[in-house]
């Protein structure tokens, strides 16, 4: 047997964090060195962080990462490790990880395959390293091998495959394979959305198997850089088997995992397989000896493992999976954690003392306010109340932001979140009710304010300029649009005058239409549910009603606002409004949404799609909804343009920047609506 322990890493870095990032670097290996790890994989550009964007055009932070990576050396005594960073080479930046051995450079991998689809944007920063080339690159004086290369450490061959190299068809895990490699690091920065967590776990499981070795695949944790919600789901596995896997979604800035894997026992099992064919002699340069030996596992862990197969993953390591992540509800689960999660990450990066919400009595803006809600139990459950409190500020023991610190949770949330409820004539005493209500049972500040006078003032004005009454048969969206933008500036101030940040209350489906007022229900510092449509939103929230999270239960003061027909509430009473009369039901919606957008299908494709989703409804309804969806999408991208940052929690986002790009101004589709409505006759 050849026992080494080996780590994997999940840190919550911010880009261009220099110092904090490699305080949270410094604590990883920390960590992992009181384990007994030899072997430590942290995450993809953990120097600099992986969203700097632009800023990874410049020169500055290559070079600024190089000299962290300097510093950074004497905390890697003892060990072999790896740090991500960007690396000028001639006219080109590459995504590289840097091989470091017992506080001393040995030489840089970049990355082959980048990332370029959904809200990943490599190409436009990097270059793509081509397979099986070699160069130097000089630091500090001293000339290192860079490129495509594994390291020969004493005894354990090491090699890399980036993020997205292990996604790809022609892996780089193959040829690392064939050259005998012992260990695959996979430094990432893979972001969480529903489901991927599978996705991920199946391509280390496999290409542990498949290349007969032990896989350690780290990730960054938490909200880094405001959009991309990463997950910390670190993993380490030995053909085929998990050995060890860290848990998600958490709030901590540092976690680590270790086990213990027996190098010979992996080399044992592929050499049996008769299609691997090892490569005897490889490229001068392709292998870099590094001048250090990892400590094994101890002797006592030896006997403690007793036979070969028990050593595979060291004294039983895995840790079972969190009761929540077993849950027949997991996408609830997952979509209440991760956007607890990053809402707490924004609050603290951002340095806002707290969030303000324009709690309407509806569905929107009541899961944004439990959002908040859930970040602090969540929160408090891991860090404890102190612990988060810590998180929030950097002030004294017994002060947040200037005040004595909150005793307790329900004190807490008092102090984070601020709900306003906002009457017009056209407002209701359920929507009054239900707001009130919610935000008692949440525990926030809540202020009610009277704005009709407001809105009477802005329609006289208007009135007056115009020379005429506005009526609800000739005005009916400016009337509509008054009421909700009269609303805004009363929250901001309430925002400013807190040093809070107000959160907006649009939906993805509202964004997909435009059905929203600009300045309006869009207003706001951040949109934490434009990237989730309203139907799984109004299923979210009777499930967080009636059962809610594991170990928290659920919240039932959400009755009053899910026994609701979602309406705006901006039309005459006697108007009987609703949202799915304006627009279609929100399950068509999202089908035409999906069909659009994620499959790019036009007019004629959607329908085709709704004719066999759904029977049950004419066809000259489902022709109407096409119609519908197609001019609306088309003519409020500059809606789109203007959301306040969303998080993307499902890979189907409409977020222009990082997602879906269309004009501003475009033909409307209007020629293929035009064939179906001559289909049609």
């Amino acid at each position: 047997m050849k026992l080494v322990r080996v780590a994997a890493a999940a840190v919550n870095q911010t880009p261009l964090a220099w110092d904090e990032n490699a305080a949270h670097l410094r604590e990883a290996l920390d960590e992992a060195r009181r384990q007994g790890a030899s072997l430590v994989c942290l995450p993809e550009l953990c120097i600099t962080g992986y969203g700097c964007e632009d800023a990874f055009l410049s020169p500055d932070t290559a070079r600024t990462a190089l000299e962290v990576l300097q510093e950074l050396l004497p905390a890697t005594r003892g060990l072999v490790t790896c740090f991500g960073l960007p690396v000028w080479l001639g006219k080109a930046v590459y995504n590289a990880v840097c091989l470091v051995a017992d506080g001393r450079l040995q030489g840089f991998v970049a990355k082959q395959a980048l990332a370029g689809d959904g809200l990943h944007y490599e190409p436009r920063w990097f270059k793509p390293w081509p397979r099986g080339q070699r160069t130097q690159l000089s630091v500090a004086g001293q000339r290192y091998p860079f490129g495509d290369l594994r390291f020969d450490c004493g005894s354990i061959r090491v090699g890399f495959e980036i993020c997205e190299d292990a996604w790809v068809v022609e892996r780089p895990g193959r040829a690392l394979a064939l050259d005998s490699v012992d260990v695959i690091f996979n430094p990432s920065a893979s972001h969480f959305a529903f489901g991927k967590h599978e996705i991920r776990r199946r391509l280390v499981l496999e290409g542990s198997r498949a290349f007969g070795v032990t896989y350690v695949y780290a990730n960054l944790v938490g909200n880094e850089a405001g959009r991309a919600i990463y997950d910390g789901d670190a993993l380490i596995a030995t053909l085929g088997t998990v050995a060890a896997q860290s848990a998600r979604l958490s709030f901590s800035k540092v976690h680590v995992i270790s086990s213990v894997v027996d190098v010979e026992l992996t080399r044992s099992r592929h050499a049996r397989l008769v299609s691997q064919i090892p490569a005897v002699d490889l490229p001068p340069g392709a292998c870099v000896q590094v001048p250090f030996d990892p400590p094994l596992a101890s002797a006592e862990r030896e006997r403690a493992s007793g036979d070969a197969s028990s050593a595979l993953v060291g004294e039983t390591e895995v840790a079972p999976a969190a009761s929540w992540e077993t849950s027949p509800h997991l996408k609830e689960e997952e979509f209440a954690r991760a956007t607890a999660l990053a809402l707490f990450d924004y609050l603290r990066k951002s340095r806002a003392r707290g969030f303000v919400v324009s709690l309407s009595g509806g569905a929107d803006s009541a899961a944004v306010a439990c959002l908040v809600r859930l970040m602090v139990r969540f929160g408090v459950a891991e860090l404890g109340l102190a612990g988060f409190l810590g998180a929030l500020s950097s002030a004294p023991d017994g002060q947040l932001w200037g005040r004595p610190a909150p005793q307790d949770e329900r004190e807490l949330m008092g102090r984070l979140l601020t709900t306003v409820y906002q009457a017009t004539s056209n407002s209701t005493e359920v929507t009054r009710s239900a707001a009130r209500h919610l935000a008692e049972a949440l525990g926030a500040e809540h202020v009610e304010l009277d704005v009709e006078d407001l809105v009477q003032g802005y329609v006289r004005r208007a009135e007056e300029a115009l020379g005429r009454t506005l009526e609800w048969s000739t005005d009916d969206l400016a009337l509509q649009n008054i009421q909700a933008r009269v609303r805004a500036p009363s929250v901001w101030l309430l925002a400013n005058v807190k040093g809070a940040l107000l959160l907006a209350t649009s939906n993805r489906s509202e964004a997909a239409v435009g059905y929203a007022t600009m300045d309006g229900d869009t207003a706001g510092g951040l949109s934490p549910l434009a990237g989730i449509d309203k139907a799984f939103l109004r299923h979210w929230l009777r499930w967080l009603e009636v059962s809610g999270p594991r170990e928290l239960g659920p919240l039932a003061a959400l009755d009053r606002v899910n026994a609701q027909v979602p309406t705006a509430e901006l039309r005459p009473r006697e108007a009987e409004q609703t949202d799915e009369g304006d627009l279609m039901p929100y399950d068509v919606l999202d089908v035409i949404e999906r069909a659009a957008i994620v499959d790019k299908r036009g007019p004629r494709g959607a329908l085709t799609v709704l004719r066999a989703r759904f029977p049950q409804h004419s066809d000259a309804a489902l022709l109407l909804w096409t119609r519908r969806f197609f001019r609306m999408f088309a003519r409020n991208q500059w809606k789109r343009e203007r959301y306040a940052p969303s998080f993307h929690v499902d890979d189907a986002n409409l977020d222009p920047k990082t997602w879906h790009r269309f004009p501003i101004l475009s033909g409307g589709f209007e020629r293929e609506l035009a064939e179906l409505d001559a289909e049609q006759g």
